[in-house]
This record gives C-alpha cells, sequence and structure tokens, in this order.
C-alpha cells in the first residue's frame, strides 16, 4: 500500500501556480528549486498532516529535456491557467508499484540539492485515467521537511465520468479515507484546513 505524499497545482507559469495556491489558502509559499532531468521549478509548502503542497510549472530558463515532462506538464501552454492537476504517492519499492500498476510510467532517477527520489513518469507525461490517476514516488533518504504552517489536508475529491472504474483500481494502491472518488468531470479538488477555517483548492 501507498501514502499519500503531496499535492501539485500546476500552470503555464511558475508565478501564477505560486499565487492560486497563496490566494486559494491565504499562506505564502516556502521556497523550492529547479529539477534539471524535468526542466521543472517549484515552490512548495508543507502540510502538518506530513503531506506538503507544490507549485510546480516548466522553467523557461532550463534547456528542453530528452523525452516527456512530469505532471503533464508538456501540455501546459504558458498562459495556461493554474490548477490542481496532481497529486503523488509515496511507495517503499518503486519497481515493485511499477509492476502492479505499469500505466504509471517508467523509473526514473532524480535529484535537487540534497534530496534523491525515484518516480514513475508515463512516456508521454500523462498520467493515467485522464490525469486522475497519481504519480508513484520513491523517496531515498530522508524526505522533504517543513516548518510548521498550521495547515493540513482534510480531502482530496478525484472527479471522473468512471468513477466506479477509478475507486476500484485504486483501491490496491492507497487506502486513505482522505481521498475520495466521485462521479463527474475529470478534475481534482482538495479542502485544505487552515488557521482561518477550511479552504478549497482545485
Amino acid at each position: 500500500m501507498g501514502t499519500l505524499d503531496h499535492i501539485a497545482v500546476s500552470a503555464g507559469r511558475l508565478d501564477a501556480a505560486r499565487a492560486h495556491v497563496e490566494a486559494s489558502l491565504g499562506v505564502a509559499m516556502g521556497p523550492g528549486g529547479r529539477h534539471a532531468a524535468m526542466g521543472t521549478w517549484n515552490r512548495l509548502t508543507g502540510l502538518d498532516d506530513g503531506t506538503y503542497l507544490e507549485a510546480i510549472a516548466v522553467d523557461p530558463d532550463a534547456p528542453s529535456p530528452p523525452s516527456a515532462r512530469w505532471f503533464g506538464l508538456d501540455d501546459l501552454e504558458p498562459h495556461a491557467a493554474p490548477a490542481l492537476r496532481t497529486w503523488v504517492v509515496r511507495v517503499d519499492d518503486l519497481d515493485a508499484a511499477l509492476r502492479a500498476f505499469p500505466r504509471s510510467g517508467r523509473a526514473v532517477d532524480l535529484a535537487r540539492g540534497d534530496l534523491r527520489w525515484r518516480m514513475g513518469v508515463p512516456h508521454d507525461g500523462r498520467a493515467a485515467w485522464e490525469g486522475s490517476w497519481p504519480a508513484l514516488i520513491e523517496w531515498q533518504g530522508t524526505p522533504p521537511s517543513f516548518p510548521a504552517t498550521g495547515l493540513s489536508l482534510e480531502r482530496l475529491t478525484l472527479s471522473h465520468p468512471q468513477a466506479d472504474g477509478l475507486r476500484d483500481a485504486l483501491a490496491d494502491l492507497l487506502d486513505d479515507p482522505r481521498v475520495a472518488v466521485v462521479g463527474g468531470p475529470v478534475g481534482l479538488e482538495t479542502t485544505i484546513a487552515t488557521p482561518d477555517g477550511p479552504r478549497v483548492l482545485r
């Protein structure tokens, strides 16, 4: 079984993704960095339940990678509006998880600063189930840590027209009462508890 690791807001520009998170939750995001292997950059904010929020976009100053970028970022135009498009599940053995869930892609070794991790990246960069399937991550060494923020994830809702099939597919990967699958147009939404009450991030 996996564990909910983090959720990611993407946009055509990093400043737009960051501003969307900050306006939705009423908090300032923390620092992040660049992912040379993917040609992307991010900002991060920790949640006090052990998960975290990521704002991510293509790094305009980085060369294009030889293969597709993760999180479907190659599909976003520079003016693309920010939205919660990705969620990430942590596994202990990425190779075993990718054998069990081959649509999660190939294993890619990644690094940023002192952080080391492996991630499943689909060949075209697009997550299965029209983007509703989580990216799979295996941290090598210590995952990132964050100062307390007073924020925590209350609920992550996945909307999909084939909700029953998606729910069944996820059952062997994740058992987390905070993650719900409902019928409807494809989309992600999360409710975050903040010091000023619950806020919704889409």
